[in-house]
């Protein structure tokens, strides 16, 4: 069965690229937002296995969404996708809880890469 994937990015053409990387690669694209409040309603509609999330976006930013997508739902997988390169926001997003942080422009591989160790996660060594 086909992972059902959310795209989130105020940019249409970034909707569109994504889309297509993830279309190619036997992935259904099963709704787009361009804001982080248009997500969230998505989210609880089409309980997507995945969602990838733009930072910046107008009315409600990524990092707020993907908050408020973990609130609704502890298990969600989100992706969270930006051209900014700062640790503070790297740090930030991955302590919200999001599966990975992906920097624009980045490589077809790499989003696919990303998809695919969060939905299906290797055993990671317990030496904690």
């Amino acid at each position: 069965m086909k992972a059902k994937i959310l795209i989130v990015d105020d940019a249409s053409i970034m909707r569109k690229i994504l889309k297509n990387i993830l279309v190619s690669n036997g992935y259904d694209v099963v709704g787009e937002a361009s804001n982080g409040q248009e997500a969230l309603e998505l989210y609880k509609k089409l309980k997507p296995d995945l969602v990838t999330m733009d930072i910046v976006m107008p009315q409600v930013n990524g990092i707020q969404a993907l908050k408020t997508i973990l609130d609704y739902d502890k298990n969600a997988k989100v992706i969270m996708i930006s051209v900014i390169d700062q640790r503070h926001a790297l740090k930030e997003v991955i302590d919200a809880g999001a599966c990975d942080f992906i920097l624009k422009p980045f490589e077809n591989e790499r989003i696919i890469s990303a998809i695919e160790d969060c939905l299906h996660p290797k055993a990671k060594d317990t030496k904690e």
